[in-house]
């Protein structure tokens, strides 16, 4: 099996680089990341400018642009040939309940399936053991022939950040969901222009039971199934009666 791995830390990045590492010892590896840090770039393309692979190394290429520009052009066949599966990671911190709509690692995993290719997003809740989110990986690609997923359905894989013996198991879950982020912090601008940081994540609203914020911190890895369809179907029958008052 041929297996694409891309990032939003970018090509550098201990998360990805210990994911390769684990990943070349089973299957043939290519690696297509951003040439930096990406972090929060969601889904976005890049469409103003041309892009410019740089290939680093045999199978690794660098690509000045977004976590979403580097699936598209390794699964559109512009980079080194065909894959079977794309893991996206190993992300440095959480993709926990609401974090996915912005993360570039759930993007990047959501481009893969939207070009028809299984994917896997997989993040490190945490920055320190690496090697145990990469060996969950290799556990799960193991038996991931037996699984068939509807079209348009992505993993998003959460590991705790503790020794691989100390995990708990695996626990398939629902996303959370957080307070709403802390407000922006004014930044110092040496000519004195308005500048500010966006405002850090906030603590969960809802981490109950059954929710990939409670798995985590149970000590469980949390696979929550995503889909790229987010049409809200139980609202339609309320919008259309409210739609069709309005023509009335």
């Amino acid at each position: 099996m041929r297996v694409l791995i891309a990032n939003d830390d970018g090509l550098d990045a201990e998360g990805i680089q210990t994911l390769a590492q684990h990943l070349r010892k089973h299957y043939d590896v290519l690696m297509v990341a951003p040439d930096r840090n990406r972090s929060g770039a969601s889904n976005s393309l890049t469409l103003t400018r041309p892009l410019q692979p740089l290939e680093m190394e045999k199978h690794v290429y660098r690509v000045d642009g977004t976590p979403t520009d580097c699936v598209n052009l390794a699964l559109s066949g512009m980079i080194d040939g065909e894959v079977d599966l794309v893991v996206s990671g190993i992300n440095h911190g959480p993709n926990l309940g609401d974090d996915v709509i912005y993360s570039g690692t759930v993007a990047a995993a959501m481009e893969a399936r939207h070009l028809g290719q299984p994917a896997l997003a997989v993040s490190l809740v945490g920055n320190q053991h690496f090697d145990t989110a990469a060996k969950v990986v290799i556990q799960l690609l193991k038996d991931a022939h037996t699984l068939t997923l509807p079209q348009g359905i992505l993993l998003n894989v959460n590991v705790p950040d503790i020794p691989y013996e100390a995990l708990k198991g695996v626990s398939v879950t629902r996303l959370g969901y957080r307070h709403k982020a802390q407000p922006p912090v004014s930044a110092q601008h040496p000519r004195g222009l308005p500048s500010y940081w966006i405002g850090a994540l906030s603590e969960p609203y809802d981490a109950q039971e059954g929710t990939d914020f409670h798995a985590v911190e149970q000590g469980y890895v949390s696979i929550t199934p995503i889909h790229t369809d987010m049409t809200c179907y139980d609202v339609q029958s309320t919008l259309k009666q409210w739609a069709n008052s309005l023509v009335s």
